[in-house]
C-alpha cells in the first residue's frame, strides 16, 4: 500500500483507521520477522515502577559491613552474623575471600559450580561440589533444597546465601522451599539481565522471584555492577547487573538511619567508570 493510500485510509473513518493500524502492525511484524527478530509484549511503566519501589533498600537497624575484597567478589551485609551456622555459595569466583570471611567467623561454607574444579583458595571449613545449582537435579545440576539436605547441616539453623550464577538465580529462587527460605537469615544475590524486565515475559518470571524474596526478606542494600552502563527507558534507569542484599524480616529493627548511595564501603567491580545507584531505586 502506498503512503498516499495509507493517509487516505487514516483520514476517512474510525473503522478505516483501526484497519490501517492493524495493517501497519502486521507489516512491522513481517519486517521484524524477516530480520529474525521477535515482537514481544512490553512491561508497562506502572509495573516497573511498582517493582522498583518494592525493591528499594530499607534501613535494617544493623550496621552494614563489607565481607570479601575491595572489588568484585566483596559484598555489604548487615552486621547480624552471630549464630549463622553455614554459608551457601553457588557460583565460584576467581577469589574466595568472601567465603573465607564467613569461614573465619565459624561458618561451614558450601560452594557449588560445575564450571570450575574448586574454590580459589582452601580452608578447613570449605566444602565444594562440582555441580550447578538450578531448578531441578541432573548429573550437572542440583536444587538448593537437595544441596542443603545433603550437606548434613544442623536442622533449622540459620544460613547465609550468597549467589552469583549468571542468570539462573530466578528459576533457582522459585524452586526453593518456603522452609528453606525462612532459614536464610541473609541473602546476597547478583541479579543479571535486569534491563530485560521491560520484556513482559521475563518480567513475569523475575517478578515472581522478587515477590517470593520480599515475602520473607527486606532489601537492605543495592550495589550496581559497573560492568555495563544503565538502560534508560520512560525515565527509569536500570543497571543490567546489580548486587542485592536482603535481611529476613524478623531480624529487621526500627531505624531512622538515612541510607546513602553509594555506601562508603562500596567498591567498583571493574575498571569502568563508577556507576551510582539510579535515584529511582533509592528514593
Amino acid at each position: 500500500m502506498s503512503p498516499q493510500r495509507i493517509v487516505s485510509h487514516i483520514s476517512s473513518s474510525p473503522l478505516s483507521f483501526h484497519f490501517t493500524m492493524g495493517l501497519l502492525k502486521r507489516i512491522a511484524r513481517k519486517i521484524l520477522e524477516s530480520d529474525q527478530r521477535m515482537v514481544t509484549a512490553q512491561t508497562s511503566v506502572g509495573q516497573m515502577q511498582s517493582l522498583i519501589a518494592a525493591l528499594r533498600p530499607r534501613a535494617s537497624g544493623h550496621q552494614l559491613i563489607r565481607m570479601g575484597p575491595d572489588g568484585d567478589g566483596g559484598y555489604l551485609v548487615p552486621d547480624d552474623l552471630s549464630g549463622i551456622s553455614a554459608c551457601l555459595s553457588p557460583g565460584v569466583c576467581s577469589v574466595s575471600d568472601f567465603e573465607k570471611s564467613c569461614a573465619d567467623l565459624g561458618m561451614q561454607v558450601f560452594m557449588a559450580d560445575k564450571s570450575v574444579e574448586g574454590p580459589a583458595s582452601t580452608h578447613e571449613k570449605f566444602h565444594f561440589i562440582k555441580k550447578f545449582v538450578g531448578s531441578y537435579s541432573t548429573n550437572d545440576f542440583i536444587t538448593m533444597d537437595e544441596w542443603v539436605a545433603s550437606s548434613n547441616l544442623e536442622p533449622n539453623s540459620d544460613l547465609l546465601l550468597q549467589m552469583d550464577i549468571e542468570g539462573f538465580e530466578y528459576e533457582t529462587l522459585l524452586n526453593v522451599s518456603d522452609h528453606l527460605m525462612h532459614r536464610f537469615r541473609i541473602i546476597i544475590i547478583e541479579f543479571h539481565t535486569l534491563d530485560a524486565l521491560w520484556n513482559q515475559g521475563f518480567f513475569k518470571l523475575a517478578g515472581r522471584a522478587f515477590e517470593k524474596l520480599l515475602h520473607t526478606h527486606a532489601c537492605v542494600h543495592i550495589h550496581p555492577n559497573n560492568c555495563r552502563g544503565p538502560v534508560v527507558k520512560h525515565g527509569l534507569s536500570i543497571p543490567p547487573v546489580m548486587e542485592f542484599t536482603f535481611l529476613r524480616k524478623d531480624r529487621m529493627r526500627e531505624s531512622s538511619q538515612k541510607l546513602v548511595f553509594p555506601h562508603p564501603l562500596d567498591f567498583d567491580n571493574t575498571p569502568n567508570p563508577t556507576l551510582k545507584l539510579p535515584d529511582c531505586w533509592s528514593r
